[in-house]
């Protein structure tokens, strides 16, 4: 995806959470599924990987996302919003030309 895309993604974000009572379910469920698909692409453009734990902003974004019925509007605004940061952020890291590489020791044979 490209940086105006992106910008205009995380703009559309924060107009939402500002309008939170003026959004149905499904349109949330929609802004919050295409957060995550966006923020794992930046991810993966840098070389981050996902914890898979509850601590993981695209976990909790998911979590809110399916349950979004069962949701205060005060927790789909902040849902809103931490996925437009997170995207925002993570196009200044794919911005920097920062690439992360995970290291992993070499095994000792064992004797």
């Amino acid at each position: 995806m490209s940086e105006p895309n992106e910008t205009a993604f995380v703009s559309e974000l924060i107009r939402a959470a500002n309008q939170i009572e003026k959004l149905t379910d499904h349109e949330v469920k929609q802004l919050l599924f295409r957060s995550i698909v966006m923020a794992r692409d930046l991810r993966e453009a840098v070389g981050i990987p996902g914890s898979g734990t509850p601590e993981d902003a695209v976990v909790r974004l998911y979590d809110i996302a399916v349950a979004v019925d069962q949701v205060s509007p005060a927790a789909r605004t902040g849902a809103l919003l931490e996925a437009a940061g997170l995207i925002r952020d993570l196009r200044i890291v794919v911005e920097s030309g920062t690439k992360l590489a995970l290291w992993q020791p070499v095994s000792q044979p064992v004797t």
